[in-house]
């Protein structure tokens, strides 16, 4: 029997880890279909590209695990259907529930592992994608100056040249705006060559400028309406540019921690029961606000609905010179009444909400172990 077990194990592991890797890379494929455009010309390091790929991955499990599970149990049976191993297994007086047992066992073993990973590594996983994958988003594409646009990636400068050189380093007939003083265009440099390239920390794009004039523009003296310009001719000009703005900079993960997709079971029940417990603070308060405020008990209401019926008009119940004041009273009232109101609904509508969305995550952490053990008993029926 154990080689019975042996053989129905090693029969289903090869389509479970081919199904599988199939399944997570065509899921992959799609996450970069829809996020390729704030990936691409960023000039991100190798490094970070893998690091997303595997949170990626490993996010996607949820929805890979329970489709390879489904195929290769499919295959598996097939192919010993297809060799008549289960004719042999008949003929020898073995039932196909004792086949299946070691499958069975096993999908119950990956349905509890499946639970585990949902409820501790999952959040995880996503607390450092999404941290990731929001600064890689917020990243500035990476330095291309091309010939006849202006260039305005870098802060404080708009470059604009004529020609680049096959090299890629020495350019032609160059003009820049130097907005760093943050006055307009009261600076421009034009020269008829130069040569860029980067500091040894890359931190710094050093253009060194030949041939070519420098215009700028002084402030006014006071009491003058001219406007001094300021023209210098070099033969040789040096411009830093800072490219901090280029580096990728990593955000505190804390930001994303109290998001419902990053919690497990206990943080998800504490967040829940935390959030109702404001939505009834928040009714309480908006009570106990509204009603001493403007007199809205129970006695005075039922007294203004007997006098509004009695009487065509309330208004005439009081003095002819006070009535402008009560009304205009009333109305800036009722706005006081209803934009609290708005305020409050709009509010206990929000958290009604995330409390939805954290309930939904909470059953979610179920999900994937069910969903393995269904799909697997599909292949039974």
């Amino acid at each position: 029997m154990k080689k019975l077990n042996l053989l129905v194990l090693r029969s289903f592991a090869g389509p479970m880890l081919v199904t599988f890797l199939i399944s997570l890379f065509v899921l992959i494929m799609q996450f970069l279909w829809k996020y390729i455009d704030d990936l691409v010309g960023k000039g991100l390091e190798w490094y970070i590209i893998v690091k997303l790929m595997v949170y990626v991955s490993i996010t996607l499990v949820p929805l890979a695990l329970p489709l390879s599970l489904l195929l290769s149990s499919i295959m598996t049976f097939g192919n010993l259907a297809e060799h008549f191993e289960l004719t042999a297994f008949k003929s020898a007086g073995v039932s196909l529930q004792r086949v299946m047992r070691p499958l069975v066992i096993t999908a119950f073993l990956i349905s509890g592992a499946a639970f585990i990973f949902s409820n501790y590594i999952l959040p995880i996983a996503n607390l450092k994608m999404n941290a990731l994958l929001y600064d890689v988003r917020q990243q500035k594409p990476a330095l291309l100056i091309q010939e006849g646009i202006f260039y305005n990636g870098i802060d404080g400068y708009s470059i604009k040249i004529g020609k680049k050189e096959d090299d890629g380093q020495t350019l032609r007939n160059i003009m820049i705006y130097d907005h760093t003083t943050h006055m307009g265009n009261t600076k421009v440099v034009m020269a008829d060559r130069g040569r860029m390239a980067m500091s040894d920390d890359e931190r710094y794009l050093i253009l060194n400028l030949f041939k070519g004039y420098s215009y700028e523009e002084k402030e006014s003296r006071p009491g003058r309406n001219s406007h001094p310009m300021m023209r210098t001719e070099f033969e040789e000009e040096t411009i830093r540019m800072d490219l901090s703005s280029f580096k990728m900079t990593r955000t505190n993960e804390q930001l994303f921690r109290d998001n419902y997709q990053m919690l497990n079971l206990k943080q998800l029940s504490y967040s829940s029961d935390s959030i109702e417990r404001k939505m009834i603070e928040r009714k309480v308060k908006f009570y106990r606000v509204l009603v001493p405020t403007y007199n809205l008990d129970s006695a005075s209401t039922l007294n203004l609905k007997e006098v509004a019926f009695k009487e065509k008009k309330f208004i005439d119940n009081f003095p002819r010179d006070r009535r402008v004041s009560i009304t205009t009273n009333a109305l800036y009232a009722a706005r006081n009444i209803r934009s609290m109101t708005d305020d409050t609904f709009r509010e206990i509508d929000t958290k009604s909400r995330t409390l939805a969305r954290h309930n939904i995550e909470w059953q979610r952490k179920f999900t994937l172990s069910f969903a393995c053990l269904i799909l697997f008993l599909l292949v039974r029926l």
